[in-house]
């Protein structure tokens, strides 16, 4: 049989403790900084040093010249072939406030007009999420050849149910 022989490890190897002691110091060492850098850009420290000058936490707005005309609610009747039964839409329209009036009184008009639309539009569409967009775009061109150019700014969806 053979002699199991004991050879010992060489004395110039890297002791394993020695190896985690400073991956150790070295993980708490970039903790630290880190957690000191973050804090220093968050209290706008490092403002005074480059120069930043004075800022506010709080962002200044200025609200804008716009009013919002209510919509009311339009419901679409679904096929019967599809999970859904009804579309709800809900919208506000952003308009100048000088046009607010002329805009109110073509409501009927508008509503037609989406009404219209929508219907037209085919059910697959009105189920993808990715489609919304679209659709307010195109209901919103339809709404500004209703209204005129430079009425309407935007259209605001609140609600687009199927039900």
């Amino acid at each position: 049989m053979a002699d199991v022989i004991d050879i010992p490890a060489p004395a110039d190897a890297p002791s394993t403790r020695r190896g985690r002691k400073g991956l150790l110091f070295g993980l708490v060492g970039a903790l630290a900084l880190g957690g000191a850098g973050f804090y220093a850009v968050y209290a706008g420290l490092l403002d005074q040093v480059l120069g930043g000058g004075e800022r506010s936490h709080a962002p200044t707005v200025e609200a804008p010249d716009i009013a919002f005309v209510a919509m009311e609610p339009i419901m679409i009747s679904l096929p019967p072939d599809y999970a859904a039964d009804h579309l709800r839409f809900i919208g506000q329209l952003e308009v100048d406030p000088a046009h607010r009036e002329e805009v109110e009184l073509l409501m009927p008009r508008v509503l037609d007009g989406l009404n219209t639309y929508l219907r037209a539009v085919d059910v697959r569409d009105l189920e993808q999420p990715a489609s919304v967009p679209k659709l307010r775009a195109q209901m919103l061109r339809r709404i500004q050849v209703v209204t005129g150019e430079g009425r309407v700014r935007d259209l605001l969806i609140t609600e687009f149910i199927l039900n």
